[in-house]
Parts: C-alpha cells; structure tokens; sequence
C-alpha cells in the first residue's frame, strides 16, 4: 500500500481520562517535507507524535503512516518509521559502535556496516566510536541517538522535543544534520516548543490545549497577522503594558523579555510611533527605541490563543443569556 502523504491525522480526538490531549486535529505531511508540530508543554505535541508511532490507539478519528494503521500494522510501520523520544535512553557502558549495532538488530539490520559508517560520518562521531556513551557530552549524546534511529533508515523521521536541553552550538550542529536528512529525501515530523526552530520547517501545525489553531508555511502564517508591529524598548525594565494598551490605535500589546511588541490598527508606522512615545513620556518614561518589526510566529501564536479564547468567552456569554431569557 502507498500513499502520497507522509502522515494522516483525520479528525483524531485523544483522551486520558477527563484531560482531552487531542480534540478533532486533522492535518497531513508530504513526503520529503520538515513538518513541525508547535506548542507549548500540554498542547498535544508529545501525545500527536505517539500516535503516529503507534505508541498508543485513538478514541476518534484515524491516524496513517505511508497509508498505513500504526496500530494495527505497527511491524510494518515501525520498520519505516525512525522515533527519537524526548528521552531517548542510550546504554551508558556500550560505545558509540555498540550502540548503534544494537539498535539495528533491533530492527533486524544484520549488514549495517556501511549505514553505521556513513552517520558517524555526518555526525562528526567518528573519531569517538570506541567511547563509552556515558563519557559523551550532552550534543555528542544527541547526535548519537540520532544516528540510533536512523541505521535502519527509515522513511519518517519522528522527533519528539530533540533539542530541548541542548546547547545553541550542538543546536545548531543537529539542525545541519537535519537539513542534510532532508536534502536526501527523508520526511522528518518535529515536536519543538521552540519557534525560532519552528520558523525553519516548510509548514508548521500550532497546537495549544489540544486544538490546531493553524496550519501553513511559517511565513504565510506570519504575513496573515493583521496590523503592524511595533518593537518598543523603554528606560525601565520592561515597558509599561497598561499605558501602551490604552494609545488609540492599539490593538494588542504583548511583552518579550525585556521590550514589547506593539500591534497597530493601521499602517502609519510613524504617527503610530509618535503618539506611543508621548504616551510613555507623559508618564515619565523615556522610550529608547520604536520601531516596525515583521511578526514572528510567537506574535501569530499569542494572537490565535487570544481570539480563540474570545471567541469561547463569548460562546458561554451568549449560553448563559439564553439561559436567562
């Protein structure tokens, strides 16, 4: 059987116990794309990735891997399928070589020679082949579970969190690897709570409390962002949100780190800038810089929560006014 998506999600609803993880996501995944499934903790990441390892069964909705059932045909799937676990456990007293061969007679690789040679290749792990895992430093580690899940070379490639804890060198060094994964026609799906990470993938799905709020391109995702942005920086620790919040014009204020992004009604980027910088001044704070910024896709994400948490609030005003008449 074969199928021209990579990965199927068709209205899967996932429950444990009271808690919905999943509640009617359907998205699907091209072979030979980077697909990223973006959220943060307790947004249905982890739970989406298990499901499609089959891992674990749906309570609704149906899930295909290369146009195959998971569960059902879970030898069959597991075979083309490479899973990298947000805690994927190597064997401390084994070296890099006896890692890797374990791994593929898992999987039942007996000629893995020539596969285990050309990923330490691409990791850099060659000179360290004889070294105890447990001697490894934490992006080595990382750069060797990858290599794990890939000797039996598999067709998906599904990573669940894989940079969480990772230095920004070693971050960088797994994202080359991954590039070159995807240059040789691997379709790689990546659970990341990080959105600079998200902005590399070909198309991103956003999931919070169980929903998809979006799906597409990064970039489509960001341009759709009604208004303009402003990036404000201010003498104090971080600008004053009640007094940006209450400029004429503004629709929505929210704080990164130690400035604010300002989303404008219009697109007179100069007036706008303006009438904020007397606003801050008139409360004896001095603006250090106000200036337009492209939205980011935590911008998109913090603007879909909002409205989806709007359009709830006033699905359970208009209930309880019915209720009253």
């Amino acid at each position: 059987m074969t199928s021209s998506f990579a990965l199927v999600f068709g209205r899967v609803t996932k429950r444990y116990s009271a808690v919905v993880a999943l509640d009617d996501v359907s998205f699907a995944v091209e072979r030979g794309e980077l697909f990223g499934l973006i959220g943060p903790d307790g947004g249905g990441k982890t739970t989406a990735i298990r499901l499609a390892c089959g891992l674990i069964a749906t309570d609704g909705g149906s899930v295909s891997v290369l146009g195959r059932d998971p569960v059902r045909e879970h030898r069959v799937v597991t075979a083309a399928l490479g899973y990298l676990s947000q805690r994927f456990s190597l064997y401390g007293d084994l070296t890099i070589d006896e890692n890797i061969a374990f791994f593929a007679e898992i999987h039942g690789v007996r000629r893995y020679g020539a596969a285990r040679d050309r990923l330490l290749e691409m990791t850099q792990l060659t000179p360290f082949r004889k070294r105890r895992a447990d001697r490894l430093s934490g992006g080595m580690k990382q750069k060797l579970a990858l290599a794990c899940t890939l000797v039996h070379e598999p067709d998906v490639l599904v990573l669940d969190e894989p940079t969480t804890g990772v230095d920004p060198v070693s971050r960088r060094e797994f994202w080359k690897l991954l590039s070159e994964f995807l240059s040789q026609g691997l379709t790689i799906v990546m659970a990341t709570p990080y959105l600079d990470e998200a902005e590399r993938c070909h198309r991103v799905a956003l999931l919070h409390d169980g929903h998809l709020l979006a799906i597409d391109q990064p970039a489509v995702l960001q341009a759709a962002l009604s208004g303009r942005l402003l990036e404000v920086v201010t003498e104090t620790a971080r600008p004053p949100m009640d007094v940006l919040a209450g400029v004429a014009g503004v629709d929505d204020v929210q704080t990164f780190g130690d400035r604010a992004h300002v989303r404008i009604a219009g697109s007179d980027v100069d007036t706008a800038a303006k009438t904020l910088a007397d606003a801050l001044t008139s409360h004896g704070i001095r603006p250090l810089s106000i200036r337009p910024v492209p939205a980011s896709l935590e911008d998109v994400f913090i603007d879909l929560i909002a409205r989806g948490e709007a359009a709830r609030a006033n699905v359970v005003r208009a209930a309880g006014m019915e209720k009253q008449t």
